[in-house]
Order: structure tokens, then C-alpha cells, then sequence
């Protein structure tokens, strides 16, 4: 059986929800899952919600990486936080993939300690798929492991999701845009500029850049970022999705007409709202580890908890790890870190 680890202590609502989510995963997926947190408290809600099965396992852990957290102090002192522990779990074999609501920032640090990154890769950055009009989605990385980067690691960026696009969604030759405030090549700040001329010679097929209205359009089959630019982005378009549909059911309640219409209209909101919600994908992948890893919103539900379980095992199935090592250019880094877009040493 297919285990993941779950950081159980990580959510803003843990471990309730982690340990529902843990239960729905185990029912309806037929995973395994390895609960990793303050062991006392997770069989107490295991017990409050009848869980009897051999399907769900739990770790101890003592401590616990809050949000609030420096993340590199918590990270280097707390080394029997939860996320540490489960990520132990995953790097020792118990389980093959590691779920997270958690500091995005611990448990990128935590992964990249106890998994490590692949070779090509200086920074792994958090990929989602997010719904486009022409329903095949669009893959946006970084949506915020890195709030800071460089031109070179959006490059990075850009091949790795340049091979998930290939390798795991099946587009044969994804078309790649760099998130900026316009199209042209001018437009935008000195990372967006200089990222612009690295991805032009980089082995993908850069369509040039894109702006936040074409984000949805199908334009693009990938969107590179900072993560600092794409959660900011990532969120506000959450919040837009969430406040728009709140206001379509509100009207449509308000009057007799309005009530008949929606009658008519339901089964397509509700199958819009299941595309647009965020708690439908669960999160997303942080992608560049030797290792799956799925970061969740920390406001995660118990539904939302359950899809980030199914997301780690469509990973695993599909080996996205190998599928990056072993298509990621060698040199991709190498050429990168020596020369700029004006042809000067990087210190």
C-alpha cells in the first residue's frame, strides 16, 4: 500500500482537520497514511472519529513550526518539529510522499535538508495547476516558496515546469510565459527583464511575457514567476473566484426570477466552483526535490487535506521526481550561474 506523511500539527486547524482528511484519503483512495505530531492528541481524534484501521499510522512528534516562526531558526532548532519528523519518515522509506499545511518557508527548508534537491536545481519552487477557459490548465511556478529570486532561478523554474507540462499533464510542447506587468519584452523590473533574456536562450518554448488578465486565457500552458509575485497573485485570484461566486448565489437567491434561473444554471456553477476552488487541487508541488512533496493552504479542510494526500500519490505514480532527473538539462545550472544576459561574470 501506497503510504504518504501528513505533517498532522502544520494547518492553522491541526490536527482536526489533517486527521478527517487523513481518514477520507484512507476511505476513499485506499492510501496508507503515516499521522506525524503530538502522538496523544491524534489517537484521541482518531478515536473521536471511530478510526479503527491499520491503513493509518502514527508518528510522535514534540514540537511544532508555527507560521509566525524565523523560518531558518525554527528550522535549525526545532529538529523534532513535525514537518522535521515527517520528512525523516519520507527520506527513511516509511513513506513514499510528504503532505504539509505547514510554514511553507520550514518546509521547504526541512525538505531540502533531509530530501535535497535534485543536481540541475539551485531552489525548488511550488507549482499548481490552475483552470484556464480552454480546459487544459495552466501550471504557475513559483506561487511562493522563493519570495526572492534571481532571473536564473526563474529559468530553473521554466524548464522544470516546461517537463511537468510534458512528462505528467501529456502537452507535447508547452508554451511558456513569463509573468510581467506587460507583453513586451521592455516592460517589467530588472528580474522580470534579465529572466526575459535567460528563458529566450533557455531549452523551452518561451513565448515571451504574459500579464495577470491572461493568466485563466489558455494562452500559456506555463506561467513563470517569483514566488513572492505568484502568491500574491495565486491568492488574489482565490479571492476573486470565492467573492465572485459568493455574489452569483446571492443574486440568484434575492428574487423569484432570480430562483428559477438558478434552478436552470446549478449544475454548471457547481461544476465551475469545483474547477475553481483551490480546496479541489489541495495544493500544489514543490517541485526540484528528490523527493513529493505537497505544500496545502493552511487553512486547509478536511476535503482539502484529502485531495493535498491525492495529489502526493498522483505524483508518485507518475514519478515525477525521476521524470525531472532525468530530463532536466546538466548544464542547465552551470550556464546559468556563469554568464548574465550581458555576457559579465555573476558573483
Amino acid at each position: 500500500m501506497m503510504k504518504i506523511a501528513v505533517d498532522a500539527m502544520g494547518g492553522d486547524h491541526a490536527p482536526a482537520n489533517e486527521v478527517q482528511g487523513a481518514i477520507q484519503a484512507a476511505n476513499e483512495l485506499g492510501v496508507g497514511v503515516v499521522l506525524v505530531g503530538a502522538e496523544r492528541q491524534l489517537h484521541d481524534e482518531l478515536r473521536k472519529h471511530g478510526w479503527r484501521g491499520r491503513a493509518i499510522e502514527v508518528v510522535d512528534a514534540t514540537e511544532v513550526i508555527t507560521m509566525s516562526e524565523p523560518v531558518a531558526q525554527a528550522v535549525r532548532r526545532k529538529r523534532n518539529s513535525s514537518v522535521h519528523v515527517a520528512a525523516k519518515v519520507v527520506a527513511d522509506g516509511r513513506a513514499a510522499g510528504l503532505v504539509s499545511a505547514g510554514n511553507t518557508g520550514a518546509v521547504m527548508g526541512v525538505a531540502m535538508i533531509k530530501l535535497g534537491s535534485l543536481a540541475s536545481v539551485d531552489r525548488p519552487a511550488l507549482a499548481t495547476v490552475l483552470p484556464t477557459v480552454t480546459g487544459k490548465g495552466a501550471l504557475m511556478l513559483d506561487v511562493g516558496a522563493n519570495a526572492e529570486c534571481k532571473p536564473e532561478h526563474l529559468m530553473q523554474f521554466a524548464v522544470m515546469g516546461a517537463i511537468y507540462a510534458r512528462e505528467v499533464i501529456g502537452i507535447p510542447n508547452p508554451r511558456v510565459g513569463l509573468l510581467s506587468i506587460g507583453e513586451e519584452e521592455v516592460k517589467g523590473n530588472d528580474l522580470t527583464k534579465e529572466a526575459h533574456k535567460l528563458l529566450k536562450a533557455a531549452p523551452v518554448r518561451f513565448t515571451g511575457n504574459v500579464e495577470g488578465r491572461q493568466i485563466f486565457s489558455g494562452d500559456v500552458d506555463v506561467i513563470v514567476c517569483d514566488g513572492f509575485t505568484g502568491n500574491v497573485a495565486l491568492k488574489t485570484l482565490e479571492g476573486t473566484i470565492r467573492s465572485l461566486l459568493v455574489a452569483l448565489r446571492s443574486e440568484l437567491e434575492s428574487t423569484t426570477r432570480g430562483k428559477l434561473g438558478g434552478l436552470l444554471i446549478r449544475p454548471a456553477a457547481s461544476s465551475l466552483r469545483a474547477r475553481l476552488d483551490p480546496e479541489t487541487t489541495g495544493g500544489g508541488y514543490l517541485l526540484g526535490l528528490r523527493g513529493i512533496v505537497v505544500i496545502a493552504h493552511g487553512s486547509s479542510s478536511r476535503v482539502a487535506i484529502s485531495n493535498a494526500i491525492a495529489l502526493a500519490g498522483r505524483g508518485i505514480e507518475h514519478d515525477i521526481v525521476s521524470r525531472l532527473q532525468q530530463t532536466l538539462p546538466e548544464r542547465v545550472v552551470e550556464s546559468s550561474r556563469s554568464t548574465n544576459p550581458s555576457g559579465t561574470t555573476r558573483g
